[in-house]
């Protein structure tokens, strides 16, 4: 049986690991030399994988799509200062940043536009993994 590319997007989206990847490669390429306004993004994406990771997969994959798609607005005003720079291992860490950045942002985006809270929630009472929902 085939997987749709819906599928595998939602897949995608509701999955922690694309955020905290791109959360490694942005602290790869401006924590040396350090660039603090682009590294305020990691905290923020480690934080939209916790919500996923929590339970709360609709909300975390909006929040990845949100601050990936600003990531990747802002790192595609940048240019390399010269062609050989753009092939470089450094242009190369960049350009897979801002390709899983579009790739969260549009997976991201599916998933927030198109989840279903209610059956989210249900899954979240039945998997109850920090016992936070007391059996009634």
């Amino acid at each position: 049986m085939a997987i749709s590319i819906t599928d595998q997007l939602k897949a995608w989206g509701t999955s922690s690991i694309p955020s905290m990847t791109l959360t490694t490669l942005i602290i790869a390429l401006h924590a040396r030399p350090l660039q603090p306004f682009p590294l305020a993004f990691a905290p923020l994406l480690t934080f939209s994988s916790y919500l996923t990771l929590a339970g709360f997969k609709i909300d975390g994959a909006g929040m990845t799509a949100a601050w990936s798609g600003i990531y990747l607005l802002l790192a595609a005003r940048r240019r390399p200062a010269s062609l050989r720079n753009k092939f470089s291992l450094r242009g190369g860490v960049r350009g897979a940043a801002m390709g899983l950045g579009a790739m969260n942002a549009v997976a991201g985006g599916l998933v927030y536009a198109t989840g279903n809270r209610k059956e989210e929630e249900q899954e979240r009472k039945e998997l109850n993994r920090w016992g936070v929902y007391r059996d009634e």
